[in-house]
């Protein structure tokens, strides 16, 4: 169960938001004394062989009592949790990873926090097929019982988190700021279905705004509530490709999803095919590789679109395209047509949901 006793919560709080107390030195001060409590009643020579002398006058003085007083405000709120090393629903995963944090803010259901789950990353910049993918993968795993975890970043985290809602599994969101803060604003709307029907979690403090140190602390989170990771769209440096690390050192399953060879957004993904992560085209080749007993849908990754009616020419010149990204003047020499034909026929498949276009007078086949 969750830290519901308002006296023992104020202990937690108290302590962790004391400034100079880092996850590494809490623990070794849990080791030591036992709880919180008693890490209040230590003397300060005790904790000096913990924290520097300003740090343990500190604690000796109740730590952060007005700090704590908001947060436990905030946890009197429907659906509002903090969940402790100390609780039984701390999500087991974490405690198998180097640096579990001591204390989690939860918001929304508390029994996703041990379910299976796979974390779906990838660009924020995302392509609509990058998107497509993301979503149909998680409405496939999260069918079939597996918690779909992100980062609530745009592009490929908010499509996996989209798709996660939709089945039995739901979706977690691992946040980088106080979960009393919503980022990107864009995703506020998703924020609160996360928090009607998944899960929000943070290891921040309330009221801590988007600062850039903290996303990468906040995808080690990612990967360690997680059984794999699947890295959809990811460009040479995007931070995805940090959580993909994470999850190889933390002894998580790594699956990437190849792309074009000439998209920017597969270089990420080709990188860590040739590393050794796992190259899954279908949902069901992530499911064998977990060897989780549990319901599969197959075909389900297709089984949602219906392709809508298109003439012959429409359908010429989607062969000419083909799967990879292709600018207006080598499509028009292939299909044999004038610009100005080829691009009626490419808006109407574009109008169709069967194509994008894409910057550099480029498009690109969705479907």
């Amino acid at each position: 169960m969750p830290t519901t006793d308002l006296t023992e919560a104020g202990d937690w709080l108290r302590l962790t938001l004391v400034s100079g107390v880092g996850p590494i030195t809490l623990r070794k001060l849990l080791t030591e004394f036992g709880s919180p409590e008693a890490v209040f009643s230590a003397t300060h020579a005790a904790l000096r062989s913990f924290v520097p002398a300003d740090v343990a006058s500190v604690i000796v003085g109740g730590g952060d009592a007005q700090g704590a007083q908001v947060a436990l405000a905030w946890l009197t709120e429907p659906g509002n949790h903090i969940v402790t090393l100390a609780d039984a629903d701390y999500p087991q995963l974490l405690l198998q990873t180097a640096d579990p944090p001591a204390l989690l803010y939860v918001k929304g259901r508390l029994d996703l926090l041990n379910a299976p789950s796979l974390a779906i990353v990838g660009s924020r910049n995302s392509s609509t097929q990058g998107a497509e993918n993301a979503a149909e993968f998680a409405r496939t795993l999260s069918a079939a019982g597996i918690t779909i975890v992100s980062g609530l970043a745009l592009g490929i985290d908010a499509a996996a988190h989209r798709g996660g809602l939709t089945g039995a599994g739901s979706s977690i969101a691992l946040v980088g700021t106080g979960l009393d803060v919503v980022y990107p604003a864009r995703n506020k709307a998703l924020a609160h279905e996360l928090a009607a029907m998944g899960t929000l979690i943070s290891e921040f403090p309330l009221g801590t705004p988007p600062l850039a140190a903290n996303f990468p602390r906040r995808n080690r989170l990612i990967s360690g509530i997680s059984l794999g990771c699947l890295v959809v769209e990811a460009a040479l440096q995007s931070g995805s490709l940090i959580t993909a690390r994470l999850a190889n050192e933390q002894g998580r399953e790594v699956f990437a999803l190849p792309g074009s060879i000439h998209s920017p957004l597969a270089k990420g993904c080709h990188v860590l095919i040739k590393q050794g992560a796992k190259l899954v085209d279908n949902a069901n080749d992530i499911l064998d590789e977990l060897k989780l007993k549990l319901p599969v849908l197959a075909n389900a990754t297709n089984a949602a679109f219906e392709m809508p009616v298109i003439d012959h020419a429409e359908a010429m010149l989607l062969d000419h395209l083909g799967h990879a990204p292709c600018n207006l003047d080598a499509l028009c020499a292939r299909a044999e047509l004038g610009a100005d034909v080829t691009m009626a026929l490419l808006l109407k498949l574009e109008l169709k949901g069967l194509i994008e276009s894409l910057p550099g007078a480029r498009y690109q086949r969705i479907r």
